[in-house]
């Protein structure tokens, strides 16, 4: 009000005018650190021993306490809000002074607040720490630390209102789940009161790593309509690789592969299968997501129809001596090779003329076409077996037409006759007694004799006569002794020769010799 007001005057004209005298006005403590809204107590005190006036001035809610001496005064100045300087004054006989104390208020911020970090941030890219701060006094005494876990990022005083504190640091890999925090400090220290301090909430950092190459796709360049394919997308490099995500697609068709990860890699795999209306050309698509960045790779599959070729026969079955025509047919664009002969023409038709013979019987024609996809050759067969009917068959090689063998021996009379159909075979001797063909018996005198072997199937029959010679053991002594005496004989017959030959050919040196003619080599031919 106006009184307060015109006594600060007068304190001040009184300081001016009538000089310092002996009066002197103190103050208990010159500097008072206080929380905000708190009390405090001022002693005013004078040096003369009656003062006319003593009291303080100052816009503080303020109370004398107890009756004061002649020269000292005490007040509770109450609800400080903000920093203030009340002024003790004094009028004394011999002059007039003033004595100020100073006033702070202390109080930590009402906000510590970090900003909102990106919900993933790539690893080797900057970062902006961003900590805004309100309120908090004195600011002299005020400073904002960037923390990441513990680890002090920066440091900085808190300046404007709101104080705004910024750091940049590199994202790294080990930062993954870190927490980044801002802290204020209002340090008292010095002032005998202590350190105050204030956290914001933290934000968790999340990191990742993906790299600049895109993913490698391994898939075929070419599938055939209702066949199925493999499909692996694959990329390295990744981190967090938990958190990747692979999508693959074919056209408008989207796979549902397997995912492998490893350490810092993965691998997707899918079964692919095509039909006919998805033939022509189909981009096949794998991206690589991790988080809000992707890579990609796309390359492209053809999609084709090829059936095998089709290989007839006029009939499957004929005669012998009868004429068939063989004949394959493959797709339009394809070129066809029958029996390793290719079409002349090349192109999709093939065809030849045959007359059936038993060596025919079971021969296969194999047609082979070839069809060109996006650059690559691909190749389809297909075979048919022609049956070829012809009669009965027995020769000398498969049914012998004697057999001579010792009486007691084990022996299997073996006899086979060819045809198709496979005809039956029966040999009899005197139309009765059977010759045990593929049997082993033993040899015996009945086994002797002439059998009439009768090959018959539908397409005919055929006889051949073979046979049995039965050796009793007196032939054989025999037989033994005039192979011998012929051994004997053709030794000693062989040896009389050599003896003459050399006698001759001495002789002849002889007369050469006496009739005083030169010898003459000797040569290999025989003398005569």
């Amino acid at each position: 009000g106006p009184r307060p007001a015109l006594l600060a005057l007068l304190v001040l004209l009184g300081a001016l005018f009538l000089g310092p005298g002996n009066a002197h006005t103190s103050v208990s403590s010159a500097n008072v650190f206080l929380p905000r809204g708190g009390s405090v107590l001022v002693n005013c005190s004078t040096s003369c021993d009656q003062p006319t006036l003593l009291g303080i001035e100052t816009p503080l809610p303020k109370k004398e306490l107890l009756p004061g001496g002649n020269n000292w005064k005490m007040y509770e100045l109450s609800n400080v809000q903000e920093d203030s300087q009340p002024m003790c004054y004094s009028n004394c006989p011999d002059g007039q002074s003033a004595a100020k104390t100073f006033l702070t208020v202390y109080w930590t911020p009402e906000r510590v607040e970090l900003a909102p970090l990106p919900s993933w941030q790539p690893v080797g890219k900057n970062l902006t720490l961003r900590c805004q701060v309100e309120g908090g006094a004195p600011r002299a005494n005020l400073t904002v630390v960037l923390l990441r876990g513990e680890e002090e990022l920066s440091r900085q005083p808190a300046v404007g209102e709101p104080a705004e504190v910024t750091a940049t640091v590199l994202a790294r890999k080990d930062d993954h789940g870190a927490n980044f925090s801002c802290r204020t400090e209002l340090d008292l220290r010095p002032q005998g009161l202590e350190l105050f301090e204030n956290t914001s909430a933290p934000h968790q950092l999340q990191t990742f790593v993906l790299p600049a190459t895109p993913p490698q796709l391994v898939s075929p360049r070419v599938l055939e309509v209702d066949t199925q394919g493999t499909v692996v997308c694959s990329l390295d490099g990744l981190f967090p690789v938990s958190e990747a995500q692979v999508h693959l697609a074919l056209g408008d068709q989207r796979l549902n592969p397997t995912v492998t990860y490893g350490v810092d890699s993965l691998s997707a795999k899918a079964s692919v299968s095509v039909t006919a209306e998805e033939e022509g050309t189909q981009w096949l698509w794998c991206a690589v997501i991790l988080r809000n960045q992707s890579q990609e790779t796309r390359q492209t599959v053809t999609i084709y129809s090829f059936p095998a070729p089709n290989v007839t026969l006029m009939k499957p079955e004929v005669s012998e001596g009868t004429e068939v025509i063989v004949k394959c047919e493959a797709h339009p664009a394809a070129n066809v090779t029958l029996n390793g002969v290719p079409a002349q023409p090349p192109g999709p038709r093939a065809q030849f003329l045959l007359k059936a013979t038993p060596e025919d019987n079971g021969r296969s024609f194999s047609c082979s076409a070839t069809l060109e996809v996006a650059g690559q050759l691909i190749h389809k067969n297909q075979t048919r077996e022609l049956r070829v009917l012809y009669g009965p068959r027995l020769d000398e090689r498969d049914c012998p037409g004697n057999w001579t063998w010792p009486e007691n021996s084990q022996q299997t009379p073996m006899c086979q006759a060819w045809g198709n159909p496979l005809p039956e075979l029966k040999c009899l001797k005197d139309g009765t007694f059977p010759l045990p063909i593929g049997e082993s018996v033993t040899v015996t005198r009945d086994l002797e004799g002439t059998y009439l072997c009768r090959a018959r199937s539908t397409q005919g029959e055929v006889t051949r006569e073979v046979t049995v010679n039965v050796l009793s053991p007196r032939y054989e002594i025999v037989i033994i002794t005039v192979v011998a005496a012929a051994a004997i004989l053709g030794t000693a017959g062989l040896s009389t020769y050599l003896y003459n030959r050399q006698r001759k050919i001495r002789i002849y040196r002889l007369q050469q010799a006496q009739k005083g003619t030169p010898m003459k080599p000797n040569t290999q031919t025989t003398p005569p």
